[in-house]
């Protein structure tokens, strides 16, 4: 298989990068467990930060990944530049004008994907020449589009091209790895089902907020990034926990943006950790989440895909 092939996993899993949840312990203990850890570099941190938790990342010995955000790296190009100093395995960079990242990243020998949550994404992901494409469905947790379901944007991606695609969103257990590899993914781009593990930069109310969830508890908008003011481009809303804070300003985002008392409520809510009024970007798969595993655990779940498609092959029989 192409993931096994071109960095040696074991269990064709990566793991999504996430901002605050996949820090350099979680990377390494994915990556250390057969799969690819994937550092989430987001808008807020500094250079630095990714340099010393690019280092944990690193410290595995295995080949690990860092994603970033195009619309981010082009206000932060110290970004960039501690990634190519960094040389990890795989970079992911999504959302927004990408493209004059990619040949930089290459020519440093690094494997560059990106997300696309439609088939003209994909379009424009091939004509920049990267080298794995990411069908991340609507389904999925965090920013992108919520445009397509997995399944039919895989579908579609897979006879729209030969570059390697990976999928993403809804897939919380072997059962859903299996069905991609079937249709013919490289792999999984899985995010929720490590949100809560051992290794996490997850804040331990989440961790019980998420656990509780099930799959319909998810809501998709730009709301917390209205209250954020991280930067985000509207066209990239982002799919998290339905709580009260998104039920009050659901449908006033624009007023949102300049709203300092609604603001401050929600730092306010970030930095306590309060499921009430904090972003909690999870899946639709977040139903799957039953307790605190470590990333190891979850890897070797994912492994069972084999019986899966063992079980197909034999027309279903068991």
């Amino acid at each position: 298989m192409w993931l096994s092939e071109r960095f040696g996993l074991t269990v064709p899993v990566v793991q999504a990068p996430m901002a605050n949840v996949s820090g350099g312990r979680l990377t390494a203990a994915v990556s250390a467990a057969g799969g690819m850890g994937m550092l989430g570099a987001g808008s807020a941190v500094t250079a630095e930060w990714i340099r010393t938790e690019g280092a944990v990342a690193a410290a595995a010995g295995k080949p690990y990944g860092i994603g970033l955000m195009a619309w981010s790296v082009a206000d932060h190009p110290e970004h960039l530049e501690a990634v190519l100093e960094l040389r990890p395995a795989l970079v992911s960079v999504s959302f927004g004008n990408y493209a004059p990242y990619v040949g930089p990243l290459q020519e440093a020998g690094i494997t560059v994907a990106t997300q696309a949550g439609t088939v003209a994404d994909a379009q424009e992901a091939v004509r920049a020449g990267v080298d794995v494409i990411v069908a991340r469905g609507a389904e999925a947790g965090g920013h992108g589009r919520n445009a397509v379901g997995t399944l039919p944007l895989l579908q579609a991606i897979l006879d729209l091209t030969d570059v390697p695609v990976l999928a993403g969103g809804g897939i919380s257990g072997a059962r859903g790895l299996a069905a991609v590899l079937a249709a013919g993914a490289v792999g999984g781009w899985i995010g929720t089902a490590f949100i809560t593990c051992a290794e996490a930069l997850t804040k331990e109310p989440v961790r019980q907020r998420i656990v509780e969830a099930d799959e319909t508890d998810t809501v998709y908008g730009t709301v917390f990034d209205a209250a954020s003011r991280a930067g985000w481009p509207d066209e990239f809303g982002g799919r998290a926990l339905r709580n009260a804070y998104f039920d009050t300003w659901e449908g006033r985002e624009e007023e949102l943006k300049s709203d300092d008392a609604g603001h401050a409520e929600y730092v306010a809510g970030t930095g306590a950790a309060d499921p009430a009024r904090a972003s909690i970007y999870a899946g639709q798969g977040v139903g799957a989440i039953t307790g605190q595993p470590t990333a190891a655990e979850v890897v070797a779940g994912f492994a069972a895909y084999r019986d899966y498609l063992r079980i197909a092959l034999n027309d279903g029989s068991r």
